[in-house]
């Protein structure tokens, strides 16, 4: 059996968050890490938490993230004796782990024959049934057609689903309601599968109305100990992407348990599984308010998933360091009869993305970040102020994680971490997670995969910023120049004095809209009025703590106190381009000195601009093409997410500016189609 020591240094073969909690593992068991980056990650947190670093190439994921050679490469120049793949990129490759086999390195996971098998899920299925697993009606084959999926349907009904072979995280995957709408779903989900997977193999299952998602935890040794560590519920779902997860499920007793992992176990024996893993099920939906005790195998997860600490919470186990110690030969030291949850844990993934722009991917600079803390909480994160955000890779920042010794208490803690993540100059999805974890249904635990879907844009889930940002906003930076400019020569962002009345008007642009003006009253800063669009308000404010304000970005604290609230805020600047960025309980507002004209940067008329930063993936269009309402046009990329700009109505194309590889900005006019 090889000594733990043996492995290190381990070349963690990811990025981000992930990499940065397997680094933390890897040295607490007295090991060196090595880190991995591409030309766009060559100083980010992940790369600052490991012992050492080795560039493997430029920020496109496929010459860097995904190159087998490049990260052996890695590995040799930095005397690296194990690999650890992390999730996501090659984690899930059966190629990438012969290969480090092959180097004559450990690989930090299963067996390439298991990755192979149980990442491709129609042998998974049938493997499933002969391990006496339930699974959902489906069809697949290599070679499958639309006849046969239209056979299928014929016979069992829609919807249905199509998914990727390979992969998993939702690409490659449609819900198809209306037998019209076949063709596309599989055009797209093969499409999406092999931009994603290098695979365009896909399979189709009957679609189960309203499910609840629910996963269990294995961990097997070399010597044949496979156990399980519980359930994970996982409904919260977008766009087939978990937001939210928590451990135990809320449905799920001791019976059902055991009954649930021992199916798990039972298929990790079938495939010869070592390592941690993850077989995911689904639970039809209740009927007349009832659930039943059926569930259906979906798929196995060959790794590490991005949900692990809730389970690590409620278990008191480590899951990266069972890796590592499964990876050196030691026995399992787990016992099943000992693996019983503790309390309660609850995960909200941060992403950057605008909830009010349809969840499109949001990119930028970090100008201020602090994690949360308190009672229960933890978060795993790759943030720093000054990092940028791009749209090369995934758009998931961080995890806020809360424990305690009930649900509502993890959940009561979990809403009041994400109140208290400070993240200014990213749009995320913080306050419509807060908004989300106070419904009564998540509450109650009446979940499925299709409740946020059907929630989408009510009142309660707008996420939308408080309106005391922008006159706090405008205190927030009068206080700041005073503090800044104590003998003023010049006043920044665009105030204008009135002279004898003691008036200084502020005419700024907040995010991309349209021009407002703001007014300040008065001589002391303590006793002044702040107008936005309105009549005047009591308004005072007071420095909290000052950070460089010589410096290009300045991040502050400030008390603000509006209508006899005292509040606090935090406040970043970029000094040398005007903008502002002013944030409290995980909402942010961003301003900027208002552009002469008041103009926009929105396109107008018969254009047609990019509804989000990234690549061009299609172009199915030229100039002089004549297109009907709905014709999909363009199809952009951009952190793992597919999108379509389509016609807005029946016209000709003209004044085409892009092809398939080219990066776009957002808002950047794509085309024209003209009307006629």
């Amino acid at each position: 059996m090889a000594e733990l020591s043996a492995l290190g240094p381990v070349l963690v073969a990811n990025r981000g968050e992930i990499a940065v909690r397997i680094c933390r593992t890897v040295r607490a068991l007295g090991l060196s890490s090595v880190a991995v980056h591409s030309d766009a990650d060559a100083g980010a947190p992940h790369v600052q938490s490991a012992d050492a670093a080795v560039r493997i190439g430029p920020a496109d994921a496929r010459s860097s993230y995904l190159s087998i050679d490049a990260l052996l490469d890695a590995a040799r120049i930095s005397g690296a004796r194990s690999v650890h793949p992390g999730y996501g990129f090659l984690a899930e490759s059966a190629a990438f782990a012969a290969a480090v086999q092959g180097a004559g390195l450990t690989w930090i996971g299963p067996p390439p024959q298991a990755i192979e098998l149980m990442g491709d899920k129609a042998r998974a299925k049938q493997l499933a049934r002969e391990a006496g697993v339930p699974v959902v009606p489906g069809v697949e084959g290599v070679d499958l057609t639309l006849e046969q999926i239209e056979a299928f349907v014929a016979e069992h009904g829609l919807p249905v689903v199509v998914k990727a072979v390979a992969g998993g995280g939702g690409k490659g995957m449609r819900v198809v309601h209306e037998a019209g709408a076949l063709a596309g779903a599989l055009d797209a989900a093969r499409r999406e599968a092999r931009a994603a997977f290098g695979d365009d193999r896909v399979l189709v299952e009957r679609y189960l109305e309203r499910p609840r998602h629910i996963e269990v935890q294995l961990m097997a040794d070399r010597h044949g100990a496979v156990v399980h560590l519980g359930e994970r519920e996982c409904s919260l779902q977008r766009r087939h992407q978990k937001v939210v997860e928590e451990a135990p499920s809320p449905v799920v007793d001791p019976d059902w348990r055991a009954e649930m992992g021992a199916a798990a176990v039972q298929l990790a024996r079938a495939c010869g599984y070592v390592g941690a893993g993850t077989v995911e099920l689904i639970v039809p939906g209740a009927t007349n308010g009832v659930l039943t005790d059926d569930f259906f195998f979906l798929e196995m997860n060959t790794r590490l998933q991005v949900e692990h600490p809730v389970t690590e919470l409620v278990y008191g186990v480590d899951l990266v360091e069972q890796q590592l110690r499964v990876a050196a030969g030691e026995q399992l030291a787990l016992r099943q009869s000992e693996l019983v949850p503790r309390g309660h844990a609850v995960e909200a993934r941060l992403y950057a993305e605008d909830p009010a722009a349809g969840f499109l991917p949001s990119t930028g600079v970090v100008r201020h970040w602090r994690a949360p803390a308190g009672d229960g909480v933890r978060v795993d994160a790759a943030l720093a102020q000054g990092l940028a955000v791009q749209t090369h890779y995934d758009p998931m920042l961080a995890k806020v994680i809360a424990h305690g010794p009930d649900r509502a208490t993890a959940l009561a803690r979990l809403e009041r971490a994400l109140a208290q993540t400070e993240l200014l100059g990213i749009t995320t999805n913080a306050p419509f997670t807060r908004a989300l974890l106070t419904r009564d249904d998540v509450r109650l635990g009446a979940l499925d995969t299709g409740l946020l879907e059907r929630v989408l844009g009510g009142d309660e889930l707008t996420g939308e910023a408080p309106a005391d940002l922008l006159p706090a906003a405008a205190l927030a930076l009068e206080l700041s120049d005073r503090e800044a400019h104590a003998a003023r020569t010049s006043i920044p962002f665009s105030w204008r004095s009135d002279g004898a009345t003691g008036t200084w008007r502020r005419l700024v642009t907040v995010a991309d809209g349209a021009p407002t003006e703001l007014t300040v009253r008065g001589e002391k800063v303590t006793t002044r009025e702040v107008v936005p669009r309105g009549a005047p308000a009591p308004a005072a404010a007071a420095a909290s703590s000052w950070r460089g304000a010589a410096r290009r970005l300045d991040a502050s604290a400030v008390a603000v106190e509006l209508d006899g609230v005292a509040r606090r805020y935090v406040l970043a600047r970029d000094i040398a381009d005007g903008r502002a960025w002013i944030g409290r309980d995980g909402h942010q507002l961003e301003i900027a000195a208002a552009r002469a004209g008041g103009g926009d940067l929105s396109a107008t008329g018969d254009s047609l601009a990019a509804p989000m930063p990234g690549t061009v993936l299609l172009v199915n269009v030229a100039d002089g093409d004549a297109v009907q309402q709905g014709e999909v046009l363009v199809v952009l990329e951009s952190m793992k997410m597919e999108l379509s700009v389509s016609a807005p109505h029946a016209g000709t194309v003209d004044g085409l500016t892009v092809k398939p590889g080219d990066k776009v900005t957002l808002r950047q006019v794509l085309l024209e189609v003209h009307a006629g």
